[in-house]
């Protein structure tokens, strides 16, 4: 499962491509409300589709075998930071794309 901001979607399109190729199952945000579109371009129907894809998000994590956060620079968001929280209890291994202090493993 990638875990990120997409403000990097690029980078979690290449976490989900290199994934893809080495033969994973790759569970990945499917939507990218940053960029325009017609699904979203109604702030109350954004709002709403905000909840549906937070939920479906939780929903991946569940089945996913284990998490990579996609955190270029080391960023980690407020949204992001509760999908780590949100997979370590239930006990998903996750892996960081960038080590800093605060996600490297504990020795």
């Amino acid at each position: 499962m990638l875990c990120g901001s997409t403000r990097y979607w690029e980078q979690l399109q290449e976490a989900n491509l290199y994934g893809t190729a080495a033969g994973r199952i790759v569970l990945a945000p499917g939507c990218n409300l940053k960029q325009p579109h017609p699904l979203w371009a109604d702030p109350a129907q954004a709002d709403q589709l905000k909840l549906v894809l937070n939920n479906l998000h939780l929903r991946k994590i569940d089945v996913a075998d284990e998490v990579l956060v996609v955190n270029p620079g080391g960023y980690i968001g407020e949204s992001t930071l509760s999908e780590i929280n949100y997979a370590r209890s239930l006990g998903k291994p996750i892996r960081y794309t960038h080590t800093t202090p605060e996600t490297a493993p504990c020795p």
